[in-house]
């Protein structure tokens, strides 16, 4: 039988290593872009365009273009079969429909608008306030849930709290990777971002009840008078429950992040971390920690200090 709990120092470690990495980028971002994360359109305010190059042209030649009719800060991303996706200020549709034919001229294709969309900064400043509230909102729920589900079993506040901080931990982590892949590779975040964040939450959520579920069946069993074994046996039970159910949903999520369009790119992207880091959370972290709050073993929360002798 594998010890999940016996190896819950090593779990806690790979976690606090994601959290650290992903709070130095936050502060490395806030530092360099002046926010944690690289806002999209949806949080930043201005323009995103689509525009369709037949025949296709470079991403470079379109850069360079685009600088030569005054619009320095813009981001171009490659949608592919001749498709780029452009964020870049606040512009009219007359203005996007003049650009389009101006970039047409100048290099030699047929340019087609397919798609256009203007934020404002006040409405995009709006929509990060709705998604901070809407996912603490969704914290809050699902402690109440666990705590109702679970309140026949003693201190059922603590099986909640410790989903919660479960879940915590994974929208942090998603998070952290999330604005260092802005820092290296330009990754924006967008109101779908939101969207896949709260997905996440709701099938880490599932994931977490499954196993506290055969927690409180094993507990009212009796199997063992130590409360880490019971977890531990409980967690070993729903393994291949768990295993099977994320990988089916990891290989459809792989078939939208390889063949999918550009638009939901990096909203697969999130499903697909969110998904591996919910996984992993309720099989090495969830369990572990409510043994340690049951038991008082909080040094095991700092793996790095001297275990008790």
């Amino acid at each position: 039988m594998i010890d999940f709990v016996g190896q819950k120092r090593w779990f806690f470690l790979i976690s606090w290593i994601l959290i650290i990495i992903g709070i130095a980028s936050l502060i490395i971002s806030q530092v360099q872009l002046g926010t944690p994360l690289r806002l999209g359109t949806d949080f930043a305010g201005g323009t995103s365009l689509t525009l369709r190059f037949d025949p296709a042209v470079g991403q470079s030649q379109l850069r360079d273009e685009m600088a030569n009719l005054g619009y320095d800060k813009v981001t171009i991303q490659d949608a592919g079969e001749g498709d780029f996706i452009i964020h870049t200020q606040e512009i009219t549709s007359d203005e996007a429909h003049q650009l389009a034919e101006e970039l047409g001229t100048a290099l030699d294709s047929q340019v087609t608008l397919s798609d256009y969309y203007l934020a404002s900064p006040t409405v995009g400043a709006e929509v990060a306030r709705s998604a901070i509230i809407a996912v603490i909102v969704a914290s809050i729920a699902m402690l109440f849930y666990i705590v109702w589900a679970f309140r026949r079993m003693p201190k059922s506040f603590r099986w909640g709290s410790c989903a919660v901080i479960a879940l915590v931990h994974d929208v942090f982590i998603t998070v952290g990777i999330f604005s260092l892949l802005g820092l290296l590779s330009g990754v924006e975040i967008d109101a779908l971002f939101i969207t896949g964040l709260l997905t996440v939450v709701g099938y880490s959520i599932n994931n977490i009840v499954v196993v506290f579920d055969r927690i409180r069946e094993n507990k009212a069993k009796g199997i063992s008078a130590d409360f880490a074994i019971t977890v531990n046996s409980s967690i070993v039970e729903t393994l291949g429950r768990c295993l099977n159910t994320s990988l089916t949903t990891i290989f459809v999520i792989l078939a939208l992040f390889l063949f999918g369009g550009a638009t939901i790119h990096h909203f697969v992207l999130v499903l697909l971390l969110g998904v591996v880091i919910g996984t992993y959370d309720s099989i090495c972290v969830a369990g572990p920690l409510l043994v340690v709050w049951e038991k008082g073993e909080w040094s095991a929360l700092l793996p790095w200090a001297k275990r008790p002798v």
